[in-house]
């Protein structure tokens, strides 16, 4: 079949692997101008190991381990109050986000059609097939359409429901940038709290450089769409007055040149397929960051599509198994997605 799939980061281009092996024809189109170089570590858990392996990257992969060895938890005044085991933030392995994001790029680009800086702005179909238009390229028309496009999936919006119907908030946002690695951490992070208030920083592979967290309550999911500058005032409002570090690492925000912001949400569907268009990864179930499950969520649901795309000659049957395998699962890891949620204070 000649597929299309919306989003180059972990699900998108898991899937369209497994889709070329399978003999389909795949292009991916994505938003951004080229690879997304931001974003936190990503863990990796359980079942995903025999993906990695399965797409024959996973040495690959390990290779980029960040190694931390745990996280110090810190008092309100920046004072050593206890230690947290490694596993609690990195799962059983632990890799950049950009890493993977490049790995799997580099696996597929020979045997998929990547097109960046596009993306969808229409969407028709009907027994024959999908007929997607393009905000740049010319429209043409696929057996099958894959969002893969993350929380605010426009293939989502398009066919199944606005944002505001899917994305259910879990009360915490917060901005994520790199910085200088001022308290000397060695492949260790460290946590401070307040109610309402946390910052989470670590420094792993450039011991000259730590990743900052800084996140607090919040009570919508809008904040991800507004620019830098609202979303570091903001930032800025939210963490006034809360003393150890804050002052400073405020300011290294500002002059971060790898700044993002994002907000703890959960995708909730009643179903993950409409006629010849499905969802895979955040945006038919995202579990939020919290949950830690995020890339193990994405890439073993683009396996579980796949392989019953393959076992199956009836899309539509396909869809209907793979739903059916992974809700079990997706929901328990959204359950972990809150939880973590309420442990920051949300």
């Amino acid at each position: 079949m000649k597929i299309l799939i919306s989003g180059a980061s972990v699900a998108g281009p898991a899937l369209a692997w497994f889709l070329h092996r399978d003999g389909h024809e795949v292009t991916v189109v994505e938003r951004a101008p080229a690879l997304r170089d931001s974003g936190y570590a990503v863990d990796f858990r359980g079942p995903a190991f025999e993906v990695l392996e399965e797409l024959g990257i996973l040495e690959e992969v390990r290779a980029h381990a960040t190694g931390m060895t745990g996280t110090d938890l810190l008092d309100a005044d920046g004072a050593h109050a206890g230690a947290l085991p490694p596993e609690i933030f990195a799962g059983e392995l632990e890799v950049p986000k950009r890493e993977v994001t490049r790995i799997l790029h580099e696996h597929t680009a020979r045997t998929v059609r990547y097109v960046f800086d596009d993306s969808i702005d229409r969407i028709e179909q009907d027994a024959t097939g999908v007929r997607v238009g393009f905000e740049r390229s010319a429209p043409d028309t696929y057996d099958l359409v894959v969002g893969a496009d993350g929380i605010y999936s426009v293939v989502r919006r398009l066919v199944f429901a606005p944002h505001s119907e899917a994305i259910r908030h879990l009360g915490l946002s917060g901005a994520g940038f790199s910085t200088a690695n001022h308290l000397g951490l060695d492949h260790r992070g460290a946590l401070w709290q307040t109610p309402g208030r946390a910052v989470y920083v670590f420094s792993a592979a450039d011991r000259d450089r730590m990743s900052v967290s800084l996140s607090f309550a919040s009570d919508s999911p809008a904040l991800d769409l507004l620019d830098r500058a609202e979303q570091e005032r903001i930032t800025r409002d939210r963490m006034a007055g809360a003393g150890w570090l804050l002052p400073r690492l405020l300011e290294d925000m500002s002059a971060a040149t790898d700044f993002y912001f994002s907000s703890a949400c959960q995708v909730h569907l009643d179903r993950w397929s409409e006629g010849r268009v499905v969802l895979v990864g955040d945006a038919g179930h995202c579990a939020a960051p919290t949950s830690g499950m995020g890339t193990s969520q994405a890439l073993i649901g683009a396996h579980t599509l796949a392989r019953h795309l393959a076992a199956s000659g009836d899309h539509t049957k396909a869809f209907a198994s793979y739903e059916q395998e992974l809700r079990p699962y997706v929901t328990e890891n959204q359950e972990i997605g809150r939880e973590g949620a309420r442990r920051f204070g949300a």
